[in-house]
């Protein structure tokens, strides 16, 4: 094919927290990229997640959920947003079933950008009776120039439709990333995100959100990988709580996290964890900078 035909392009996945971006990311590469839980604000950084055939070059970014930043890690995610809405060639606004406006000015940006835009609507293996018919004429009637798909990204319900229509709208561009480039993140980001995802399944309240994973080791060998990670929290209160009674908690973690990792990278896993407190990291330049959140 010539260089002329082939399609490329960035899509920017974005919504409010919790309403499926990361399910629907998965979903339309084929991978498990990004982590997915039930708790809002999993995601914290841009992941891309990038899908090349012989005919195009798919870059989706997923993003963290959209919110009103009240620290400043929540101000650098919302920097993360508005970074991938600048160079998109495509935008999918997620919304969900029960939602009933935007109500945010950075997706009200989206929509009224001239970026083309694809409200979808997610989550519809949740509707009962006419309800994702009624949601869909709601926003049609709302915003008459959005095209909308509404979709359930858990069930691949519609997304092969969805699919093809990011596929017509693509750009004719030459390929950003050689052809067996999956993501823009590194291994060791995978095990870190992995590790996290382990946090948010199996502990309630502040203590995933005050957690960050940092993989200070990661040596691959011909049979094994041997990784290291440090959990940094908050507050000691924090670290007793993540250990839990005779270190149960954390080994259970620790193995949950290993088996994913084992199958994510199709190799044997030894996995040393260790906890230490870093008071206030949220908040302080220093420790987002030491994290990633800010250059």
């Amino acid at each position: 094919m010539s260089e002329k035909a082939f399609k490329s392009g960035f899509i920017s996945i974005i919504g409010k927290p919790n309403v499926g971006k990361s399910t629907l990311m998965n979903a339309l590469v084929g991978e498990k990229l990004s982590i997915i839980t039930n708790k809002a604000q999993t995601t914290r950084h841009r992941i891309f997640g990038i899908l090349t055939t012989e005919e195009f070059q798919m870059i989706y970014s997923d993003t963290p959920g959209v919110i009103e930043a009240s620290y400043k890690l929540q101000e650098s995610m919302m920097k993360f947003v508005k970074s991938s809405l600048e160079d998109a060639d495509l935008i999918l606004l997620v919304m969900e079933l029960g939602e009933k406006e935007v109500n945010m000015p950075i997706l009200e940006e989206a929509l009224k950008s001239n970026t083309p835009t694809l409200l979808v609507i997610n989550k519809s293996d949740q509707s009962k009776g006419s309800q994702a018919h009624d949601k869909e004429q709601f926003w049609r009637e709302k915003y008459p120039e959005v095209e909308i798909h509404t979709v359930s990204a858990l069930e691949k319900t519609n997304t092969d439709a969805l699919f093809e229509r990011i596929v017509g709208l693509l750009p004719y561009h030459p390929p950003y990333f050689p052809a067996d480039t999956l993501t823009d993140k590194t291994e060791r980001f995978f095990a870190s995100e992995i590790l996290r995802e382990k946090i948010f399944l199996n502990y309630k309240q502040e203590i995933p959100y005050s957690c960050e994973v940092v993989i200070e080791s990661f040596k691959e060998e011909e049979t094994i990988i041997r990784i290291g990670a440090l959990i940094y929290v908050e507050r000691n209160t924090q670290k007793g709580i993540l250990i839990g009674k005779g270190g149960q908690s954390l080994k259970k973690v620790g193995t949950e996290a290993r088996l994913d990792m084992e199958d994510f990278f199709q190799k044997k896993v030894h996995l040393e964890i260790f906890v230490k407190v870093e008071k206030d990291w949220r908040k302080a330049d220093r420790s987002l900078k030491q994290f990633g959140y800010l250059n």
